[in-house]
Parts: C-alpha cells; structure tokens; sequence
C-alpha cells in the first residue's frame, strides 16, 4: 500500500500544529516555567478531595463517603475513581496527552474544527473558528476561577454536533462514532449545566431538521438517522451511567431537591430545585450581552482597569492621595457599572461577531435560522431575573432547569454558534466566487458592525455610568463623577478597538474576494488577527500574574493553629468560624463542620441558617466573655467539634471539652411529628441527653431509655466506622455521623438494622442491652452496578472508536483502499 498524504490531511495536520502551538504561546509558563495557573476553586477542591485521596492510596479502594466537609457526605459529587479509565484515554490522546487543565483549550479548538469540517468549511477557514471559539475570554475565564469542569464540558461539545450533524447528513457510520465519543468525553468531564444548554442546541437543530427533511420529503430518512443517534446517545450515557446515577440520586436530598420546611414549601410550592434569587443572582442587563462585541462596553471586570493619567487618577491626587499610591487605590474602584454582584465580561470577539452577521445576511435560511434561535435562546436565559416573565416560566416548568444557578452560563449557546455562523458565511462567499449578491451581504455586515461601532465610540459620553457598586463613595461627589468619566472611555476605547479588528478582518475578506489575497494567506491573516482579537482580551483576566509554581504547597502550608489540632490523633470535627461554609482549606487537614460545594445536603444546610450559624453568634459572645462554658451549643456538640479555630495562630485554637464525641447514649426522646419541629426544637436543646426523632418517619420503641452504658468508637474509616457498646438494658444511641438513606448500613454482631434519623442530621440506633460490636458500612448499590455498565460501555465505545476512525485514517492516507 502506498501512503497518499492528500492535501488536506496535510492541512489537517497544520490545524493541528496551529493549535498546538497557540495552547503552549498562551500557557508558556506551564510549559517553560513550571508553573501552574492559580485556581482558586480548584484549591478549594484540592482540600475537599484530600481525605479521599489519602484513603485510596493507602487501601487502593474508593471510599465513596468523606467527612472532611459538612460533617459527611456523599464522595460523587467530589472525586469518586469510576471505571471509565478509557474514556479518560482517550481524552488525553484527544487532547495528545498536553498537561491539565490546558490542554481543555486544545481540545476546544480540535472539536471545534471538526465540527466546521462536518459542516463543509473548508480547513483554513476552519481553524478561524476554531481559534475564535477556543480563546473567548468566556473559557479563560473559566480557567482563571478554576472552572475547569465547565470548559471541559465546553471543550467536547462542538463533537457532539459534529457527530449528529454529520448522521443527519447520511454519514452513519461516522456521525455515530462522533456523537458517541464527544458524549462520552462530554459527559466524564460531569458539569450537567453546559450539557443542559448542549441539549437545548440540540434539540433546536433536530427541530429545524426535521422541518426541512419533511419539506424534501425525507422524513423516513431522518427518522432512521435519529434511531442511530439514539444508540450513539445511549452508548454514550452508558459511559456516564454511574456518575449520573449517583448525580441524580444525590441531589434529591441537596439544596436542588424538594425543600421540607413549610417555610421553603411557600416559597416553592409542589416544587424542587433553587431559590430563584438564588438561581438569578447573577443576571445579565438588557444591553450587558453587548460585551461579547465591546468587551468593556460596562466597565470589564468589577473593579481596576482605569487608566493611571484618567479622571479619577486625577481626583485621587486632588484629594491628597500621593502619586506612587493612585494605581494601587485605582485596582479598588468600581470599573463594571451593572447590577450583578460579580462579573467578568464573556468576550466572543468583534471579528466573530462581524463574520456572525456576514453569515446571518447571506446564508439561505433552513441553514440559519436554527442558529438564530439558538443564539436568541441564549441570551434570553443569560437576561435572568431582568427577563423574569420568560426566565421565571422556564424555571417553574422546564424539567430540571430549576436545578441550575448562574444563568449567564447560557453565553456558551450563542459563542457556539457565532464562530459557525461566521465560517459558513465565508464558506459560501468562496463557493460562490464572491459574488455580487455575496459581496453586497459583505457591505451590509461591514457596515451594521463597523457602523455599530463607530455610534458607540460618538455617543460613549451620553451614558450615566451609575453602578450600584458605587455606595459608599456618596461622600466624594467629585471622585464618583471622575469614576464615570473613566467607564465612558473605557468603552469609548473597547470600541475603537472592535472597529479596527472590524476594519482589518474586512480588509482581509475584501481583498481575498477581488484576488488580491490568495486561499491560502486570507484565512491565514484572518487566523493572525482573530488570534490577537480574541487572545488579547482573555490576556486581561489570565495572564502571567494567575500563574505560581505550586499554588497547593503556600494554600494548604500548616498554620500554627492546624498543627496544635493535629497533635490531637482522635477522631472529632473543628469549626473555622473564619467564613465556614466557603471554605475547604480546613477540610485538607481535618474534618470540618464547614466545606466549599454548591450542592449541600439539603437539611445540613437547614442546620447551617437555623441553628449552626446562631449558635457561631453565640460562640462568639461566651468567648468574648472570658468564658469557655460550651454546654449550650447543643448542635456544635453533637457534630463532635472538639476545636474552633478563630485564626492561624496557636493561640487562636480552643479546646471544646463540651463535644458530644463520636456516639453517646441519649436518657429521652422528643418525638415531633414534621421537619419544622424537629428543627425547632433541636436549637437549643441538651442534645447530650436528649433525642429528637421525626415519629412520622421513624418508629422509636419508648420515650425513655437507660444511658448509664457505654459506647465508643474503635475504629475509623470514611467508609466504614466500628464502635463497642455495653448497656444493662436496651438504649437507644446516637452518632454523630450524617444521616444518608442511600447507602449506609448498620449491622449489630453482624445482624443488619435499620438505621434511625435523630437530631435532624444523624444517625441513630437501637441498640438491645448487653456488649455489642456495631459497623456501620456504606455500601451503595449505585457504584457496584453503575461501574459494571460503564465499563462494558466504554468498551463498547472503544471498539467503535477503533474500528471507525481507523478506517477513516486509513481511507485518507491509503490509496488502494
């Protein structure tokens, strides 16, 4: 056989080089300097999966259940080893094994070409899109805060199309491997909120589909297409399965499932999910979507940004502040003028957005149309609360959509289909030879952009500029003015740039259409200029600064405190009251009553608004009093907190001497008969002696119960805890572990029991009189099943990968095939 090497695999092969080489110029310091990007939720992170990691390195076993966050929960949603170990193969040979979390970049521009090869653009013009899709300020954004999951997420899910655009267009046997390989890569990455908007896409363009196909007379067709997506979609999931499972079961009884408390019921009547001012905190302006063209149009990041010889660098000096001072007070001020509580502004780039409405004028309208709805969708969800009649309807009845926070995610619908909009417009122009009609859509877009552009820089000084950020500065009238002069420039100077990054990527398409340029240095220029439009924004949040050579090593370094509390070897909890319940950095050292996770058991959280945090107050007030009585913080004591830490040094440690410990034997029961008096009563009782118990969930044998015995734990592991009990007659024992229906088992000298909900959040048993060994184990189904079949998915999935993508490589390269 004889190796071809045709002229596009070799262009392929530059596309690849192209981005390559852009993920190591953007990343450099990974790659020359060692150093990694300084991601704070991934640091959170780190210390929320340390137990866990500990665990599986000593026993080589998953211990599926932690107690360094929350008192315990569910490992899932945390790290949990699943057996798609293929799946992850090949996510790093997608990616050709570049270091994490950059190489989701790479990875983004490789789906993205891929996707606009399935859509017939040709390879140069494909890595335009590809590039402009990749380096959105969106996904370095992502990078920065350590949302890595989410660009993951992003990173495959322009494959997933790919894949069913191409099934659609009767390339079964392809399309089938692509949906099925960018599912299964999608999904492992497990950010469910992207892959929701992923799926509205979908079902968006399948609509748009199918009208077409009927009009053609071709619905049987499309019909057999969309059975052999069904099973690409399905071995996909089958990939997923455990994690969904486990993602589903949990958050039944997280903030995202079905409230209990009558309170929580009035708010959200015969529904689950968020709050909604939960959900819509962060809620894009009518206009604020503009940024994606003028990324400064209100003010870019929350605060900094100002020019040092601005108007309000010239108010500080005025006001007495010396001169080497006004940057650093300048990084203080409010930049962003908006009305969400934090932002950075989502970039899609002013060229993308030029080629956007180039495409929108002259493509024909069935390859359209469904784009148009899908960017119109988006940015309709990214409104929130400011579009509440439309937003508020599809979180009371969209399925599942109430699970979801952080609307102004739903930027990813429309920055999917900018860069494909743009490319097909181009695509067209150069199958039509750039035509009259083509080249008249070329003026209009040049203008509507440019034009668009050109008003902004004119009337930039007609805005008010008023930011709800701005209170506390009332007192300094002239510096607020000042403030307000410095936003209309940035503005005025973000749209000067659009237009020349307009004007030069007109240049290139213009004279490429009068041959001037060749096919081959056009896209190339437009490669260079899109790279630097979009690259040079993103630089303004992830730069050389984000970057440190090992940020864990300074987090997660001991403090004086951390080392007092781990001389002490037992087994307890301690509570930070430094911000507890934002905060996993205990949780790397010891288990915590506080963590960092978005979705919390549900009634851990009950606990936290309604006794925890008034019992912290009360913490506060006994300390500052002199005194170190702590018997009346009942809920502290019986989640075991031994330590309260009120800072890093030494001295900043107390001893808890009040602490419940690991299990107690209770005198009394309280037995209520709703989850409103069961967290009614439990703030403030003596939860030492006695017991509250919903008797409407949970049947307790008396009221009254002999603790003259003892109980003690004997040995300690994430998932499994052994304790040795002695009573003269049957008692009735609590632990202070978390109560968790889906998974825990309770054995008595190896006799399974059923397990007890007591005091709101814990585990209780009871336990016959005389000496006892009790274990409690965990031991959920969902792992030992869900493993199974993703394991024979990602099998599946890996022939299918081999025996279809190794016959398209051999196709390309061998002549005799």
């Amino acid at each position: 056989m004889k190796i071809t090497f045709n002229k596009k695999v070799i262009q392929h092969f530059i596309a690849i080089a192209v981005f390559y080489l852009l993920t190591i110029f953007f990343f450099s310091p990974v790659f020359f300097d060692n150093k990694n990007i300084n991601q704070q939720d991934i640091l959170q992170w780190q210390g929320s999966v340390q137990e866990i990691k500990e665990f599986r390195a000593t026993t080589g076993e998953e211990p599926l259940w932690t107690n360094s966050m929350f008192g315990g929960m569910p490992a899932y949603m945390i790290d949990v080893d699943w057996s798609n170990d293929i799946v992850e193969f090949l996510q790093s040979a997608y990616s050709l094994w570049l270091p994490h979390p950059v190489r989701l970049v790479f990875a983004s521009m490789v789906s993205y070409y891929i996707l606009l090869l399935a859509f017939g653009v040709t390879p140069y013009l494909a890595i335009v899109g590809a590039v402009g899709f990749a380096f959105t300020s969106y996904n370095m954004i992502c990078l920065m805060a350590g949302h890595n999951a989410r660009l993951g997420a992003i990173a495959f899910a322009p494959l997933i199309l790919a894949g069913i655009h191409k099934a659609y267009d009767g390339k079964k046997r392809i399309g089938f491997a692509l949906a099925a390989l960018g599912l299964a890569m999608h999904l492992r990455i497990n950010h469910l909120q992207i892959t929701y908007y992923l799926l509205l896409i979908i079902i968006i363009y399948a609509i748009a589909r199918l009208v077409v196909e009927i009009q053609k007379g071709l619905l049987k067709p499309f019909l057999k297409h969309s059975f052999v997506l069904i099973l690409a979609a399905m071995l996909g999931l089958g990939t997923f399965f455990g994690e969904f499972w486990a993602t589903y079961d949990y958050a039944k009884y997280t903030q995202r499932g079905r409230p209990e408390l009558t309170a929580q019921k009035e708010a959200k009547p015969n529904a689950d999910g968020l709050d909604k001012s939960y959900a819509f905190n962060h809620s894009n302006g009518i206009f604020e979507p503009i940024v994606m063209f003028i990324p400064n149009f209100y003010g870019g990041a929350m605060v900094g940004g100002f020019d040092t010889d601005g108007a309000a660098a010239v108010e500080l000096q005025k006001m007495g502040v010396p001169r080497q001072q006004v940057a650093q007070q300048l990084n203080g001020l409010p930049a962003y003028w908006g009305n969400q509580p934090g932002t950075l502004p989502y970039y899609a780039g002013a060229i993308i957005i030029f080629l956007a409405v180039l495409g929108g004028i002259v493509l024909p309208g069935k390859q359209k149309y469904w784009m148009f709805v899908v960017i119109a969708f988006g940015i309709a969800l990214t409104w929130g609360k400011n579009f509440s009649s439309f937003n508020y309807f599809l979180f009371d009845y969209f399925p599942g959509y109430n699970k979801f926070r952080s609307v102004t995610f739903a930027l990813f619908m429309p920055l999917l289909c900018l860069p494909l909009l743009g490319m097909l417009g181009l695509q067209l122009g150069l199958e039509k030879s750039f035509d009259k009609q083509w080249m008249k859509g070329f003026y209009i877009a040049l203008g509507a952009t440019g034009g668009f552009s050109l008003l902004a820089i004119v009337f930039a000084g007609m805005g008010g500029y008023a930011s709800p950020n701005d209170a506390g500065l009332e007192q300094y009238p002239r510096l607020l003015q000042a403030l307000r002069i410095d936003r209309a420039s940035l503005l005025r100077a973000d749209a000067f740039r659009s237009l020349l990054f307009i004007v030069a990527a007109g240049a290139c398409v213009y004279f490429w259409a009068k041959g001037k340029l060749s096919a081959v240095w056009a896209p190339v220029l437009l490669v260079v200029v899109t790279s630097v439009d979009v690259i040079s924004v993103s630089r303004r949040y992830l730069n050389d600064k984000n970057f440190t050579a090992n940020p864990a090593r300074q987090f997660f370094a001991p403090s004086e405190a951390d080392q007092v509390i781990l001389s002490d070897k037992d087994y307890y909890r301690v509570f930070n009251l430094n911000d507890p319940f934002n905060d996993a950095q205990t949780s790397y050292f010891h288990h915590s009553l506080g963590g960092y996770h978005a979705a919390k058991l549900r009634r851990y959280q009950d606990l936290i608004e309604y006794c925890l945090s008034g019992e912290a107050n009360q913490l506060y007030s006994t300390v500052q009093a002199g005194s170190r009585d702590f018997s009346g913080l009942g809920v502290v004591n019986m989640l075991n907190t031994r330590y309260f830490k009120f800072g890093d040094n030494k001295g900043e440690v107390l001893r808890n001497s009040d602490a419940n410990g690991p299990a107690w034997f209770v005198s009394n029961v309280y037995k209520v008969n709703s989850a409103d008096e069961e967290i009614d009563v439990l703030c403030g009782t003596d939860t030492k002696s006695v017991a509250i118990i919903d008797a409407t969930k949970f049947d307790v044998a008396a009221t009254e119960y002999d603790d003259s015995g003892t109980i003690a734990l004997q040995s300690y592991a994430p998932n499994k805890l052994v304790y040795k009990s002695s009573s003269s007659s049957e008692a009735l024992a609590i632990f202070s572990e978390i109560y968790y229906p889906e998974g825990w088992v309770a054995r008595i000298d190896g006799n399974e029991v059923p397990i007890l909900r007591a005091d709101y959040v814990l585990r209780a048993l009871q336990v016959p009189a005389g000496d006892h060994e009790i274990v409690f184990t965990f031991e959920p189904v969902i792992y030992s099943v869900g493993n199974k079949v993703m394991l024979g998915s990602s099998f599946i999935l890996l022939i299918v990968v081999v025996l279809v993508f190794g016959y398209q490589v051999r196709k390309m390269l061998f002549d005799q095939v």
